[in-house]
């Protein structure tokens, strides 16, 4: 490989490096947390993308298929194949082999997954790094597969939902550009689609594209392509807008060749703007696209905004609500209620500053007027440090479409003026209530009632003015919700529901650990257990984790036990406490037992070992269909009068459907094991 392409990669391998690639596998996280080598060969580059990929280890998946090339659209495949072998340095006797194997890679692929191959797709492209690498056939396709199901979105075809989510990423950070390629009609895919189809492989120099690679595997993060995609017009904004003369198809032709100008030196500063960028953008973005990635074959929700209508980024209510809370740093919205003063004084999110959207039309220069005070209101905040400032404007209707008319056109005024970091809040004012009303009802945070309040300055309560706001809607929710929730329950629950509901107000006594301090509330989820599901939330359950001081607690370095041998699986996630409270926590599988570290605020890079449980002590691993990412563990023994509790914790895990089902395994395993001895 190239210097260049050795120098974009820093770092250096350590003897755990070594150690893991000479063996043939290494645990995921490991691999993503230690830096590049400064010697590439192929050999190493292929067992770090196989590594990074998840398919070191794994079998032939080609041994079942009979090797016969026969789709209807064989000739184009075999056609691509050989172009791909006529742009690779190879030998005369390897040209054979190669455009073999390229053939058959797309050919099973395609017969595995029922796809019809057509000349525009940028398999071939993505395919060309991974022969540099002189992979075996079964890896090469293993990779290839890999690749497709993690890092290539869904839908990346003309028109697919994954383009019109990077424009509205680009109209949030440079709405300038944006509107200047809109004026031209050029929409992302015709420039992009096989930046994104190809990890850019179709139009960056190899060396290039392997140095891109191995930081981009190593991130372990599909949606960075995204946020790569958005540094390369970035970038390229002023020899963009000084094409204004120029033909939309000049211009399209300018945008495609963007990627060739990168050079390998270049990639650490590409990706450190992208991370960069990805800091400034929601987590909604991600949070709400989730499905573009993964191996489902599930195709897009219904229910799903359609992004081709969105008139901006939009962002949920609970992210709103946690990001002025919990963040210092990163989003932080200034909140703009745009409905009629006679609902923004009915009730309102206590933060927002309220714009009356009818004024656009009405009285346009008290409409001026009010803009203005927007803005001041907006740098005051931000220089007082206000819980309601933001630099990223989050504009919030009714969440009615008719009514909810006049606020897109305010909407587009900002837009228009190339204001950056404009975003809507989803689902509006009714769902910020339905979310406060649902929260309010599972327990989780009762102070959620004091979000809203009238224009006199009181709060609303879950009886009264919550839903005034929305003819009473919000309280029906609530008197409903309460009543079959009774209905359905035991008369102990009945009373612990009547003593909570009388309560709401009155503080709990608890005793307080240091570790309180730091910890964060989090305002974003409910508790698995909670009144309409299957079991009732019991505040008699034990917090294992809460039993012991932190001063007492043996304190490790989270690197040095990450790395041990005996740990097949590290899980990155937030311990979530029964007062709501969150600490960034990681959770360690062995063979035999699961181990929970929490990370100590004042020493980067240490945890407590917060708890020890043996797998075969799980009893049941739960979650809510709302909050999927929250799961509850709990702990205990089978005894004659059925199950007993010894411990429950309660855990936010990114990605949790993976994470419960590598415990899942690695639980069974246990249990066949202690069967058969």
């Amino acid at each position: 490989m190239a210097d260049t392409a050795e120098e974009a990669l820093q770092g250096s391998w350590d003897q755990d490096r070594a150690d893991a690639l000479d063996s043939g596998g290494s645990d995921m996280e490991m691999e993503r947390g230690i830096n590049q080598n400064t010697e590439h060969s192929a050999q190493h580059r292929a067992k770090m993308w196989k590594i990074a990929l998840n398919v070191s280890g794994k079998g032939d998946s080609l041994s079942p298929w009979d090797g016969v090339l026969d789709l209807p659209e064989q000739t184009v495949i075999h056609r691509r194949s050989h172009q791909l072998i006529d742009q690779l340095d190879v030998s005369e006797e390897e040209r054979r082999d190669t455009a073999c194997d390229v053939e058959s890679v797309i050919t099973f692929y395609c017969k595995s997954r029922n796809i019809s191959f057509s000349p525009e797709m940028s398999w071939p492209h993505l395919l060309k790094p991974l022969l540099g690498l002189q992979l075996p056939r079964s890896d090469l396709y293993n990779c290839f597969y890999a690749v497709m199901n993690k890092h290539i979105p869904r839908d990346c075809v003309p028109s697919g939902r994954p383009f019109h989510l990077y424009r509205l990423l680009l109209q949030y950070h440079e709405p300038e550009l944006c509107s200047f390629l809109d004026t031209k009609k050029i929409t992302p895919d015709s420039y992009a689609i096989n930046w994104m189809g190809s990890l850019f492989s179709s139009h960056c120099p190899p060396d290039v594209t392997q140095a891109l690679w191995d930081c981009y595997f190593r991130q372990a993060d599909p949606f960075l392509i995204f946020f790569l995609m958005l540094i390369i017009l970035v970038n390229a904004k002023e020899a963009i807008l000084s094409q204004e003369g120029d033909s939309r198809e000049d211009i399209i032709k300018m945008l495609q060749e963007s990627p060739s100008l990168l050079e390998a030196e270049d990639v650490e500063d590409l990706f450190s703007l992208a991370q960069y960028y990805q800091s400034k953008t929601p987590l909604s973005l991600r949070k709400m696209n989730q499905n573009l990635f993964g191996s489902s074959l599930v195709a897009l929700k219904e229910e799903d905004t359609d992004l081709s209508q969105a008139l901006c980024l939009p962002v949920s209510v609970p992210e709103i609500l946690q990001a002025n809370q919990l963040q210092q740093d990163g989003v932080r919205f200034f909140v703009v209620d745009c409905r009629p003063a006679e609902q923004y004084n009915a009730g309102h999110l206590s933060t927002a500053f309220h714009l009356d959207s009818d004024l656009m039309l009405q009285n346009p220069s008290e409409f001026a007027l009010s803009v203005k005070s927007l803005l001041e209101a907006q740098r005051n905040s931000l220089e007082s440090g206000s819980v309601a400032s933001g630099e990223h404007l989050c504009f919030m209707g009714s969440g009615r479409e008719e009514e909810d008319m006049y606020m897109n056109m305010v909407l587009a005024h900002f837009l228009q003026k190339n204001k950056e970091y404009v975003s809507i809040a989803k689902g509006g004012f009714m769902a910020l209530q339905k979310h406060l009303v649902d929260m309010n009802i599972e327990g989780l945070d009762s102070s959620y009632l004091h979000w809203i309040v009238s224009t006199s300055g009181s709060h609303s309560s879950a009886d009264g003015e919550l839903g005034s706001a929305a003819d009473g809607k919000g309280v029906k929710s609530l008197v409903n919700k309460m009543t079959v929730a009774l209905k359905t329950k035991s008369v102990n629950v009945k009373e612990k529901v009547i003593s909570f509901i009388e309560n709401t107000s009155t503080p709990v006594d608890r005793h307080v650990s240091c570790s309180d301090r730091v910890g964060k509330a989090y305002r974003g989820v409910k508790p698995v257990f909670s009144i309409g599901d299957e079991e009732e939330y019991d505040t008699d359950e034990i917090d294992s984790s809460s039993t012991s001081d932190d001063d007492r607690k043996e304190v490790v370095n989270i690197q040095t036990w990450t790395n041990k041998p005996d740990v097949k699986h590290h899980i990155p996630c937030n311990e979530v406490k029964e007062t709501g409270h969150m600490f960034p926590s990681h959770l360690l599988i062995t063979a035999t037992h699961m181990y929970g570290l929490r990370e100590i605020a004042s020493r980067k890079g240490f945890a407590y070992i917060q708890s020890r449980q043996a797998l075969n002590s799980v009893v049941k691993i739960t979650s809510k269909k709302k909050h999927p990412e929250l799961i509850t563990f709990k702990f205990g023994t089978n005894n004659s009068a059925g199950v007993e509790i010894s411990a429950v914790e309660r855990y936010l895990i990114p990605n949790a459907g993976d994470a419960t089902k590598v415990i899942k395994q690695q639980i069974m395993k246990v249990l066949d094991a202690l069967e058969s001895s």
